[in-house]
Formats: structure tokens, sequence, C-alpha cells
């Protein structure tokens, strides 16, 4: 199956890239190559037919549809940064609804034959504390930022266009991911820096929010799993069974980094912060077979492995966030004048 894979360069999507080569597919990648976006990431797939294309370019799509001629495509471009959504808002809708319809038209005229759509758990809204209580594929979407209201509006795309015109698509909405290759604007990597470099963790408001921490490993895999194996016409949630306080995560950290609850620092809350996360996994379980491989502990050992001996990456792609940060709150002041 010759596959479109977009946003390939990106943390998730790098991580699907890496275990679909492995498995020998054919593949295309379309990204533009914004600040989130790095070559490297890719590995083995690096030397994968690549255009440095931006998915809200519709005629530049169209070029790459026509040379391709993917059979399948999996879409993960997009901008996904909370904190940054509630500063441009609108560069949210041009990448991750304009450019999702620009890439459902596209299929249905290439005759693509499965669109596997990656969303987040995030456009459910928020949970209480209640542990028992999880979303499911059919709950409503009732999303709280400009990113999530960005995302479920794509996925509504997605459904008008399988609905009114018979594309084959699924939907995927992920947990919270975190491993190796994250970009330090994330709790996880951001985390690992600032101990790194002597510096306090901020953490917002009193740590209490709640998510389940997912291992990108196992997220591509997942989404591989739903790619060769997931039923067209559904939406499918993945996760681990991992729920945790932003607190816990932090002093997991601090743990394994050899500090103390002395290098954390709590800041104000930010505005449409979600207290709860957790997804119902049981529909692919029983579609597909898969089920989560690491655990928590697991998954965060790998990854502050990974952060330490990768410190050249971490320290460079930290600079180059704050400064990107830094540019458009400065943008944004000017914006308001």
């Amino acid at each position: 199956m010759k596959l479109l894979v977009t946003g390939g360069a990106g943390f998730i999507g790098s991580a699907f890239m890496r275990q679909a080569h492995e498995k020998g597919y054919d593949i295309a990648l379309v990204d533009r190559l914004s600040y989130a976006g790095d070559m490297e990431r890719l590995g083995s797939a690096r030397g994968v037919s690549f255009h440095n294309v931006d998915i809200a370019d519709y005629e530049g799509l169209r070029a790459v549809y026509g040379k391709e001629m993917p059979e399948a495509v999996v879409h993960f471009a997009a901008e996904t940064h909370v904190d940054r959504s509630i500063l441009f808002p609108e560069d949210f809708v041009r990448a991750n609804v304009v450019g999702t319809a620009n890439l459902l038209k596209l299929s249905l005229k290439y005759d693509v034959k499965k669109f596997v759509h990656i969303s987040t758990d995030e456009v459910y809204g928020e949970l209480p504390a209640d542990k028992g209580l999880k979303f499911k594929e059919t709950d409503c979407l009732l999303p709280n930022s400009p990113y999530s209201a960005s995302k479920a509006s794509a996925d509504m795309f997605v459904r008008a266009f399988q609905n009114t015109f018979g594309l084959s698509a699924i939907i995927v909405r992920p947990s919270n991911n975190y491993g190796p290759w994250q970009y330090p604007e994330k709790l996880v990597p951001l985390a690992i820096a600032r101990v790194l470099s002597g510096e306090k963790i901020p953490v917002y408001g009193k740590g209490e929010n709640i998510r389940t921490w997912f291992f990108v490993e196992d997220c591509a895999g997942a989404i591989l799993n739903i790619l060769e194996k997931g039923r067209v016409g559904e939406i499918y949630n993945i996760g681990s069974l991992e729920e945790k306080r932003n607190m816990e995560v932090v002093e997991r950290l601090l743990h394994l980094l050899g500090k103390g609850k002395e290098s954390i620092e709590f800041v104000p809350d930010r505005p449409g912060h979600d207290f709860r996360y957790a997804v119902d996994i049981s529909k692919i379980k029983d579609h597909t077979g898969w089920s989560p491989a690491v655990s928590f502990d697991e998954g965060m050992e790998r990854t502050v492995r990974w952060y330490i001996e990768n410190r050249d990456w971490l320290f460079r792609k930290r600079a180059e966030v704050e400064k990107f940060v830094a540019e458009l709150r400065k943008n944004f002041a000017a914006a308001k004048k």
C-alpha cells in the first residue's frame, strides 16, 4: 500500500514513519517543516519521498497527489500546542481545518482507499476526578481551547466527507503522548531540560490536572494497527491505562534525575485548562486486538535516558522553541495595540 503521511517529521508522525518504514511500506511524506518538524527524527525512514509543502496550500498538495498517487493517507499534520492556540487561534484554523479539508478534497479526487485522520482526546472536553468515568467514541464533542476546537472541526469535516461523498475514513483520538524526540514546549521534555540546566520546573496551578500518559511508540503502533485492521467509518480512542496527575509526572521525573521538590515552581494556571482526560480503549482492543505495551515507569525511564544521551538536541530545540515563542508573543502584543 502506497502511503501519504502528513506531518511525518513531527513527534508522533515520525514514530509512525519509523515503524511503517520498518514494515516495508512505500511512503511519501508531506511536511512544511515548521519549528516542530525535524527530519532527524525519521532515522532509517529519512530516505522516503519528501515534499516540503504546507497542507493549507491546495495547489502544492494537488501536485503531490498527482505525483505520488497514494492508496492511503495518514494525516498527522497539525498545530498542536494549546498555549499558542490561545495567542493565535487563526493559525490553528488554517492548519487544522483548512489543511484537513484540502486533504479530504484531494483524497476524493485521487480515489484514496483509506484516510486515517489523527485527532486528539481533547475534543471531548474535560472529565471530573472520578476515575470510573472515561470518554467513549460516541460521546459529544465539547472542546474548551482554540486548539481542541480546531481539531473537533477537522473531525467533523472527516465525518462529513465520509457521509456526503463516501470517502473511506477512520478517526483516531490518542491520549497525551510523551517519549523521545518530543519538543521542549511540552511538560516532560521541558521539565527535563530545566532540571539539566539547573532551573525550576514550571507547574500550572497546583499540578492537579490529570492525563492518560501514552508512550509515543505505543501510539504509533496503535495507529499502524488501525491502518491495517481498523474498520472504515469508525472512530478509535487510543491510550494507555496510566492516569497521572501532573505533579506525579513531575515527581517521577525529579526522582529519575536525582532531584527533589525544591526544583518545582508553581505558576498561574492557563485559560481553558481542562482538568482531566481519559478514554475508553475497548473498541480498538475488540476490533484489532491491540493493547498498550509500555508502562508509565518503563516509558519515563526510557524517555529520561534518551534526553540525557541527546541533551545537545534537547538544548538546541529548546532554544529554537523559546525564540519562536518570544516572536509570537511580540507579534501578539503588537496586534493588540
